[in-house]
């Protein structure tokens, strides 16, 4: 008998009644206090999520253990949790309500995405799982962009059921990344449609991707940005949504990047994935809280 995968089972059938619980107590409440409960399951997950807890510690050790002091280090990991917090109960709380997502979170740089698309070939937003990036793809769909995002399906395939319910209100695509020939099949066939496609390509990605530097260490990193804007000729812009004070959000659209030529096609993907790399990094050192910590990034280690 597999206890560990009867223990994981059972952790994840709690989190399902625990979401479930926390929606209908957000249905409830006033707008005011919404917030405010959040952060009360922000303390709770830190303080009982311990392997969550240690993973973000380790993860900012191995970022800042040289810039910052171990109590820098743990504010940013609580200010991580309390984002996470905040950003779950908004998934679930203005995406039910369209018009009051609209006016939480304002776009600056449309310009750029709207000169892309001019083109025809599609746009492909290169982004993190950095701050509350579902209501980004929600927004520019309320825009009117035809928006699609790539994801990794959650574990709990009923909680997934739900958070893509609520993307499917808003119009926008699910393109899962495994099986692997259809996500790269369906990414295709949107950017030559002159579809806008979100990528975020901050988590470890194994053997299957390409070593870059992230905060002083090789980073395992997914490829694809690169290598559909050269198979299309879509754009790539950075794309962040940052929380403001006041939690309302602004969408920052860069313009689109030069992509730089290598030696060959190998050195080409390699030089820009490092490149986009180089910009998420830089949202996450002025914006240390908006990244998920939790994540093991440098899990992947390269062979030599």
């Amino acid at each position: 008998m597999d206890f560990k995968k009867i223990r994981k089972s059972i952790a994840r059938f709690f989190a399902f009644l625990g979401l479930n619980l926390c929606s209908l107590i957000i249905k409830a409440i006033p707008d005011r206090l919404i917030y405010g409960f959040a952060c009360q399951i922000a303390n709770l997950g830190y303080s009982f999520a311990g392997k969550q807890r240690r993973i973000a510690l380790d993860s900012l050790t191995i970022a800042f253990g040289k810039e910052k002091t171990k109590q820098e280090i743990a504010q940013i990991a609580r200010d991580c949790f309390t984002l996470m917090s905040k950003s779950a109960v908004e998934l679930m709380y203005l995406m039910d309500k369209p018009e009051l997502l609209k006016q939480r979170v304002a776009i600056e740089g449309k310009e750029h995405l709207d000169a892309v698309l001019a083109k025809g070939k599609g746009a492909i937003l290169v982004s993190a799982h950095f701050g509350n990036f579902p209501l980004l793809l929600a927004r520019f769909s309320q825009e009117g962009y035809r928006s699609s995002g790539i994801m990794r399906p959650m574990r709990d395939s009923r909680v997934e059921k739900i958070f893509l319910h609520k993307r499917e209100k808003f119009k926008v695509k699910t393109i899962y990344s495994q099986p692997r020939k259809e996500c790269v099949d369906l990414t295709i066939r949107a950017l030559r449609n002159n579809e806008v496609v979100f990528i975020p390509i901050d988590q470890n990605f194994g053997t299957a991707g390409v070593f870059v530097d992230f905060f002083g260490q090789k980073a395992a990193t997914a490829t694809g940005p690169v290598v559909f804007a050269e198979r299309t000729k879509a754009g790539i812009l950075p794309c962040f949504i940052i929380r403001q004070a006041d939690n309302t959000h602004k969408i920052i659209c860069e313009p689109a990047i030069e992509l730089v030529e290598g030696r060959d096609s190998q050195e080409t993907i390699a030089l820009n994935i490092q490149k986009l790399t180089n910009i998420i990094e830089a949202y996450i050192r002025k914006y240390p809280a908006e990244w998920g910590w939790i994540h093991r990034r440098w899990k992947s280690r390269p062979n030599s």
